[in-house]
């Protein structure tokens, strides 16, 4: 198994749990914890895990860059360029990834942290966590996927709200925004997100793949490309294991036993 300086990566039960840890700095991200998050993820969604959790340690998801090694002039660009580099990696390795992706936003979520939170198929974020964009505080732009997820997720107008007014966003916020799926009271938050692990892992994987790039790539096609990307994927998960489990439970009033195959 990879070990890493700046994660940790635990495996239980067809889950794999990544957790940022470089609590020194919030969270931050240098040049190696960028890579360390870029391998992570290529390793994970690439094996045979049913479902992935990415969260963070010690009460903070992740801060973006570690602003700690930039000197503020332009020959800072090269290190935000390999940061951005390995982070835009690894959101694409999470958004791709042939399986659901839970992102456990366990406190502040900014810069490209948040941009890491949204990457997630499912979004649970403890009640004393919160999102910031950050970008504007030191005169950036947005990275991380996070001015491809905003609009996607709330709209144009509201996404410009959030980026240039620069407002922390609560959890309750968050959801009722679309941000987030649900907010959790933080002394259940990590039973809630085990229990939506457990249940995602449990699932037809192959089918919850195939529906995650449906919803994915329907934004960019009109309504009879769509149906027929449908049509071919419903009749390709025919072919798997999982259907004829779950049409044989359905038939026999009984619970489906999904293997991810």
């Amino acid at each position: 198994m990879t070990e890493y300086e700046h994660l940790d990566v635990e495996r239980t039960e067809g889950v794999v749990r990544i957790v940022m840890d470089r609590p020194a700095t919030n969270n931050a991200m240098d040049r190696s914890m960028a890579a360390d998050l870029r391998t992570a993820t290529a390793n994970v969604v690439n094996g045979d895990s049913r479902c992935v959790v990415l969260t963070g340690s010690e009460g903070v998801f992740n801060t973006g860059a570690d602003l700690s090694v930039l000197d503020g002039d332009g020959s800072d660009a090269r290190t935000l360029r390999k940061i951005a580099s390995s982070l835009h990696r690894a959101v694409e390795n999470l958004v791709r990834a042939r399986k659901p992706v839970v992102t456990a936003v366990n406190g502040v979520a900014a810069g490209g942290g948040f941009g890491l939170a949204l990457a997630g198929d499912l979004v649970v974020v403890a009640d004393d966590a919160r999102f910031e964009f950050a970008y504007p505080r030191v005169g950036l732009t947005g990275d991380g996927g996070s001015t491809f997820f905003l609009p996607r997720l709330v709209g144009l107008r509201r996404a410009k709200e959030i980026a240039l007014l620069d407002e922390p966003i609560g959890p309750e916020r968050a959801v009722e925004m679309g941000l987030a799926t649900e907010a959790v009271p933080a002394g259940t938050f990590d039973e809630r997100v085990a229990e939506l692990a457990a249940h995602l892992s449990d699932g037809p994987t192959r089918a919850h793949a195939r529906t995650k790039r449906l919803l994915t790539e329907s934004a960019g096609r009109g309504l009879s490309t769509q149906m027929a990307a449908e049509t071919d994927a419903v009749a390709r998960m025919t072919t798997t294991g999982d259907y004829r489990r779950g049409l044989a439970a359905f038939f026999d009033d009984a619970d489906p036993a999904f293997e991810g195959r």
